[in-house]
């Protein structure tokens, strides 16, 4: 069998009402995880590129959150108006949409300490 050249993951999380952070989800999460699936698999690449609904991706603040694999590239406040941009430039063509990209430097992950 083979592998999916990508997985989507993109975040429809949910926090409570008012949190100071936010959530995806009141920021559009689900109905941009429908629009990925729907537009990715009317450009037939349905089995090959994987839009996944994620849980948090601790980048609250910065929701909706995709991130694209194996690239690990890290997209924030993402619109159901940005998915044809994002399958255009960074699925077909290679290209990150650089408007979107979180850089590394404000993603909230930490790295793994020396042993």
């Amino acid at each position: 069998m083979a592998k999916f050249q990508r997985h989507l993951f993109i975040c429809t999380n949910r926090r409570a009402e008012g949190h100071p952070t936010g959530c995806c989800a009141s920021a559009g999460g689900e109905e941009v995880a429908a629009a990925f699936k729907e537009k990715l698999f009317e450009r037939g690449f349905k089995r090959i590129v994987r839009p996944n609904k994620a849980g948090c991706l601790d980048q609250c603040a910065k929701g909706v959150c995709v991130v694209v694999y194996p690239e690990a590239v890290w997209y924030g406040h993402v619109t159901v108006d940005d998915v044809d941009e994002i399958i255009e430039s960074h699925v077909v063509q290679g290209r990150p949409v650089e408007r979107l990209r979180i850089p590394d430097g404000e993603l909230t992950g930490r790295d793994v300490p020396p042993a």
